[in-house]
C-alpha cells in the first residue's frame, strides 16, 4: 500500500475562489475548503476578518474586495493564532489588529513553531512566503467581548470569546442586526475539523452551545461553503459537534480500555471516514486530532506545541 503524502503537501492544485455578498456591505470569500475570509463595511471604514497565510495571498483577496469598496481597513480581526490565518496581516495596512488576549499568549509561546509547522503541512497556501515580515502581533486584545459601532444604521459588530474550542483564544464576529456570524474554525461547513490545538470536551459542549444560542441565520465557517439559512446553519453546527463527539467517543474509548494511540487512530478513521473522508483536510488533520485528544485523555489540558519535527513523527507513527 502506497504511503500517504504528508498532511496537505501533495495538495498543490489551485482552488476556485468564490466571492459572496451576504448582505449590504458584508462580504466573504471561500475557496473549496481553503481558509475563508470576510469583510464588513462600516460607515467610513472596513473591518476585515482573517488575514490569510502571506501578504501575497491577502492582496489577492483585497483586490477582489476593492471592486466593491474603497474604504480603509481600520480593524483586522484574527479569529485565532494559526499561521494560515495571521501571517498575511501586513497587506491590510490596518490601524488595529484585534485578537483575544490568549491569542497573543499563544503567538508568543508557539507562533514561530506554528509557522514552520503549517508551512510544511500546507505549502500551497504560502504564496511568496519570502514577503512575510515576521510574526503577526495583535495591537488590541480583549477577554470576553468587544463591540464596534458600524454607524449609518448598520448596527454593531460584536466580537466575542464563547469559550475554549479550536484553540484557547477563538473569537467570533457577530452581526446581530443582520444575523450573520463569522465563526472562525469553531464551525466548519462541509469541511473536516482540525483539532490539534483544541479543547475537545469544552468545544463539543458549552462552546458550541454558545455558538448555537446566537441564532445566526447566515454562517461563515473557517472552511467550506457559506451556510445561507437557519437549516444550513444548524447543519454546520451539528456537523461540527458530531465530528468532535465521534472523535471523543472512539479515542476516549480506546484510551479507557488500555489500548494504543495507533489503535485509537485506526478506530477513529474507520468511524469518521465514511461521512467526512471526502471533505477537505480530513486525512491531513486526523492524526494530529487523535494525538491531541489522546493527550487530553492523559490529563494534559494545555496542548503540546506542534513543531515540524513533531508533525512528521506523529504522522509516521499513525499511518
Amino acid at each position: 500500500m502506497a504511503k500517504k503524502p504528508f498532511a496537505s503537501s501533495a495538495d498543490l492544485a489551485p482552488k476556485d475562489e468564490v466571492f459572496v455578498e451576504l448582505a449590504e456591505g458584508v462580504y466573504a470569500l471561500t475557496a473549496e475548503g481553503d481558509p475563508n475570509v470576510g469583510a464588513i463595511e462600516a460607515e467610513d471604514f472596513l473591518i476585515c476578518f482573517e488575514a490569510r497565510a502571506t501578504p501575497a495571498a491577502a492582496r489577492r483577496w483585497l483586490t477582489t474586495l476593492r471592486k466593491h469598496t474603497k474604504k480603509p481597513v481600520r480593524y483586522l480581526v484574527l479569529s485565532h493564532y494559526h499561521a494560515v490565518r495571521t501571517l498575511g496581516a501586513s497587506a491590510f495596512d490596518a490601524q488595529e489588529i484585534v485578537a483575544h488576549e490568549m491569542t497573543r499568549v499563544l503567538i508568543a509561546e508557539r507562533g514561530q513553531q506554528d509557522w514552520a509547522s503549517e508551512y510544511g503541512r500546507m505549502p500551497r497556501l504560502f504564496e511568496k512566503p519570502e514577503e512575510i515580515p515576521g510574526l503577526t502581533w495583535p495591537t488590541l486584545t480583549f477577554s470576553d467581548r468587544m463591540t464596534i459601532p458600524l454607524g449609518d444604521e448598520r448596527g454593531d459588530l460584536v466580537l466575542q470569546h464563547l469559550g475554549r474550542g479550536h484553540t484557547a483564544g477563538d473569537i467570533v464576529a457577530w452581526l446581530p442586526q443582520q444575523r450573520i456570524l463569522f465563526a472562525g474554525d469553531l464551525v466548519e461547513s462541509q469541511a473536516a475539523l482540525y483539532t490539534g490545538d483544541a479543547f475537545h470536551d469544552e468545544w463539543a459542549t458549552s462552546t458550541l452551545d454558545e455558538v448555537e444560542d446566537l441564532g445566526a441565520e447566515v454562517l461563515v465557517g473557517g472552511r467550506g461553503r457559506v451556510a445561507r439559512d437557519r437549516i444550513e446553519v444548524d447543519a454546520a453546527i451539528n456537523q461540527s459537534r458530531h465530528f468532535l463527539n465521534e472523535l471523543r467517543r472512539t479515542v476516549g474509548g480506546v484510551h479507557a480500555d488500555g489500548g494504543t494511540l495507533k489503535q485509537a487512530f485506526e478506530l477513529a478513521h474507520r468511524t469518521l471516514e465514511p461521512r467526512y473522508g471526502r471533505w477537505p483536510i480530513f486525512e491531513h488533520c486526523l492524526p494530529f486530532n487523535v494525538k491531541r485528544y489522546w493527550d487530553e485523555c492523559d490529563g494534559k489540558d494545555w496542548p503540546e506545541i506542534w513543531t515540524a519535527e513533531r508533525d512528521r513523527a506523529v504522522w509516521d507513527a499513525l499511518q
